[in-house]
C-alpha cells in the first residue's frame, strides 16, 4: 500500500503559550507538553520537518505589566524569556519520546540553549530534528505571532500553522455571535481591511508579502494537525 505524501514538507507550527497551561489557565502542566509532543511525533512520522514558536501567555502577559506602569520594553523582554521556558519544557517533552530537538532562542542564554543562527536551524531541520524557536524576534515591541511569521520565512517553511482553539477564521467571536461565519479560505488583503483578530498586522503583512501561507485550525481537535499537514481541507487557509 503507498503512504500518503504530506502537502508540506517544512512546517512552522506557532502554538499559545496557554497550550501548554493546566485546567487553571496559566503555567506549564507536563501532560499537556506530553499530548501536544505526541502530536509533533505523529507529523514528524511522514518525514515532514517541523520548527516550532511558542508564546508566553500561560507565563507572563506583558500588557498586564504595562497596564500597571510598566516600561513596554521591559515587559516584552521578560515575556521572551518567559517563552523559553515554555520551549524547554516542550524540548523535553519530546526528548522523553524520542524526539530529537534542538531549542534556539533570539536572546543568548548559553546554558539552556543554542543561539537563534538561521543556517543551524536549517541544518537541525533537514537532519531530522525538531527546532523550537524562543524568544521572539529578540525585539521588544514584536508578538510571537510576528516572530513566527519571521522565522517561517527566515527557514524557507512551506506554511505557518497557528495551532488555537478556535476551529478556523470567522467573521466575528463565535463564542459570542452564534450566527458567526467560519472561513474556508480568506485572502491576505480581507483578513487584513476586515480587522479579523487572526494575528495581528505585522504578521500577516509579512506573510503576505513573502508568500507565506497561514493556516488556522483547532490544536485540541483529533487529527487535525496531522490531517492538515497532509493536505485535508482543514480550519482556515489564508493566502
Amino acid at each position: 500500500m503507498s503512504q500518503k505524501i504530506p502537502k508540506y514538507h517544512r512546517v512552522l507550527l506557532k502554538l499559545s503559550g496557554e497550550a501548554l497551561a493546566g485546567d487553571l489557565g496559566y503555567g506549564i502542566d507536563p501532560k499537556r507538553a506530553e499530548w501536544i509532543a505526541g502530536l509533533i511525533q505523529r507529523v514528524k512520522q511522514h518525514g515532514v520537518e517541523v520548527a516550532v514558536v511558542i508564546g508566553a501567555g500561560n507565563l507572563w502577559r506583558g500588557q498586564t505589566g504595562i497596564n500597571a506602569g510598566m516600561e513596554r520594553a521591559t515587559a516584552d523582554y521578560m515575556g521572551m524569556i518567559a517563552t523559553v521556558m515554555n520551549a524547554m519544557a516542550l524540548q523535553d517533552a519530546l526528548e522523553r519520546i524520542g524526539v530529537a530537538t534542538r531549542v534556539q532562542t533570539a536572546i543568548e542564554m548559553h546554558a539552556v540553549a543554542e543561539p537563534y543562527i538561521r543556517l543551524r536551524a536549517i541544518r537541525h531541520l533537514e537532519k531530522g530534528r525538531v527546532v523550537i524557536m524562543g524568544g521572539g524576534t529578540g525585539n521588544p515591541y514584536f508578538t510571537t505571532d510576528s516572530a513566527a511569521a519571521l522565522r517561517g520565512m527566515e527557514i524557507n517553511a512551506d506554511v505557518l500553522i497557528k495551532a488555537t482553539k478556535v476551529d478556523g477564521v470567522y467573521n466575528s467571536d463565535p463564542q459570542k455571535d452564534p450566527n458567526a461565519k467560519r472561513y474556508d479560505s480568506i485572502s491576505f488583503m480581507d483578513a487584513l481591511s476586515q480587522r479579523l483578530e487572526v494575528m495581528d498586522s505585522t504578521a500577516m503583512s509579512l506573510a503576505m508579502d513573502n508568500h507565506l501561507p497561514i493556516i488556522v485550525l483547532n490544536l485540541w481537535e483529533e487529527g487535525a494537525l496531522e490531517r492538515a499537514i497532509m493536505g485535508e481541507e482543514i480550519g482556515t487557509l489564508i493566502s
